[in-house]
Formats: structure tokens, C-alpha cells, sequence
């Protein structure tokens, strides 16, 4: 298995990013922070990492926030 020392989002998957983001600012907090139909159309997990898998852009900006959210340096 590879080692990522530097990358934060090491061991987690897309799946708990998505529910860790959503615990904390809820679809409406989700969709004010990145403006992606997934958070604010009918949104789901389940839809949201099927539109997030596909759409590369959306992926990364969800993972800049997670990073900003949970990752910042102590």
C-alpha cells in the first residue's frame, strides 16, 4: 500500500467526507459554501457522491472545505 504522509484526506473515503461535512453545516450550510445542485436539489449522501464521483471539480472544492473544516494545524 502506498504512503500519503502528506495528504490529509489519506484513509478517508469520499463517503465520510461528505457525511462529516454535512453533520456540521447541514445541505442548506453545504450548498451556501460550494453552489453545487447535489446540496440543494433533493439532496442525499447517496446523490451526492454519485454526482461528486462523476465531477471532478465539485470533488476537490468538497475536499478543500473538509480540509479547511476538520484539518486545520493545532
Amino acid at each position: 500500500m502506498n504512503q500519503q504522509p502528506n495528504n490529509p484526506l489519506h484513509g478517508l473515503t469520499l463517503e465520510t467526507i461528505v457525511t462529516q461535512l454535512h453533520e456540521r453545516y447541514g445541505w442548506d450550510g453545504l450548498y451556501y459554501r460550494i453552489k453545487v445542485n447535489c446540496f440543494n436539489n433533493d439532496p442525499s449522501i447517496k446523490s451526492s457522491l454519485k454526482f461528486l464521483r462523476k465531477t471532478q471539480w465539485a470533488r476537490d472544492k468538497v475536499e478543500q472545505l473538509y480540509i479547511q473544516t476538520f484539518k486545520q494545524p493545532e
